[in-house]
C-alpha cells in the first residue's frame, strides 16, 4: 500500500511541475528571464529525484532493475544515491555505462532519457514564445 501512494505521489509531483513549466505564464517575459531558468532547474531536479526513489522503491520491491545488483545488498542510504545517480545520469542522457538498467529498468530509463532530451528544446521554444511576444 504504501509503495503505491510513494509512487502515485512522486509521479503526481513530477507530471505538475513538468505541468507547471509548459503552462502559459503572462508574467514571464523577455528573451530569458531567471524564472524560467528556475523552474527548468527545478523540474530536472524534481524529476531526477522522482524518478531515483522509484528506482529505490522498485528495488525495495525485490525487482531488479540495475545490472551488478546496484541496488542490492547495500545500506539504505547507498541504494538511494545509486538510484539518484543512476536517474541523473540517465536523465541528463549522458549515460557513463558503470551501471545498466536491466528488465523493466530499461523501459523506465528509456522513458526518463525522452523527458530529460525534449526538457532544454521546450525550454527553447517557451523563451522564444515569450520574445516573440
Amino acid at each position: 500500500m504504501v509503495f503505491w501512494f510513494s509512487t502515485l505521489l512522486i509521479f503526481y509531483i513530477m507530471s505538475t511541475s513538468i505541468y507547471t513549466f509548459f503552462k502559459r505564464r503572462d508574467e514571464i517575459r523577455g528573451r530569458f528571464s531567471f524564472d524560467q531558468f528556475y523552474t527548468l532547474v527545478i523540474i530536472y531536479l524534481t524529476v531526477m529525484t522522482g524518478f531515483g526513489i522509484f528506482y529505490f522503491l522498485l528495488s525495495q520491491q525485490g525487482i531488479p532493475l540495475l545490472d551488478e545488483g546496484h541496488l542490492l545488498g547495500t545500506s539504505q542510504w547507498d541504494r538511494l544515491g545509486h538510484a539518484i545517480y543512476f536517474s541523473g545520469v540517465t536523465l541528463m542522457t549522458i549515460g557513463y555505462g558503470d551501471i545498466t538498467p536491466i528488465g523493466i529498468g530499461k523501459f523506465i530509463a528509456l522513458f526518463e532519457s525522452m523527458i530529460g532530451y525534449v526538457l532544454p528544446a521546450a525550454f527553447f521554444v517557451r523563451v522564444l514564445q515569450d520574445y516573440r511576444k
